[in-house]
This record gives C-alpha cells, structure tokens and sequence, in this order.
C-alpha cells in the first residue's frame, strides 16, 4: 500500500489526530488526556519514506488504512479498533 502526503493528512484529519508542523508534520491521538499513537511524516511531496512504520506507528492494518483514504473508517471506528487491541 503506498501513503501519499495528501492521504496522510486526510488519515489524521478523519481519526482525530492532533498535529504540529515542524521540519516535519507531527501527528498524535489523544484519548483520555493520554498520548495512545504518534507518528510523522516528512515535507516530501508525493509518495511518503517509511509508509510501513507510519502505518504501525498509528496501529492500523494495510486495509484500515485503505478504509480510512476512502472515508469508511473513521473515527469511531479508530477508537473501537484501539479498544479490541487493548491499547486503550
């Protein structure tokens, strides 16, 4: 699965990540005041370095991410899917 820059911020915007811009764009998702999934991804335009670890580092599968760029995964679903995982 490839991640462009533009379905990045799409993913971040639809789940509910906060994000910082730096050098890089930070993202992260809050849940009860707790930081549960961060990640980041570079000001290159395109197709993203490091899709996979960008991927496990919002803990999601290649079909969620998938789900998520076409709008049937959001963030409801992101928060259940962080419960049955046990991280929240």
């Amino acid at each position: 699965m490839t991640i462009k820059d533009r379905d990045f911020d799409l993913i971040v915007s639809k789940l509910g990540f906060k994000t910082r811009e730096t050098d890089h764009l930070h993202a992260w998702f809050e849940y009860d005041g707790k930081v549960v999934a961060r990640t980041r991804r570079s000001r290159k335009r395109g197709d993203l370095p490091m899709q996979n670890a960008i991927r496990q580092q919002m803990k999601l599968s290649d079909d969620q991410v998938r789900d998520a760029i076409r709008c049937t995964f959001g963030h409801s679903e992101y928060v259940a899917h962080l419960k049955s995982r046990g991280i929240i």
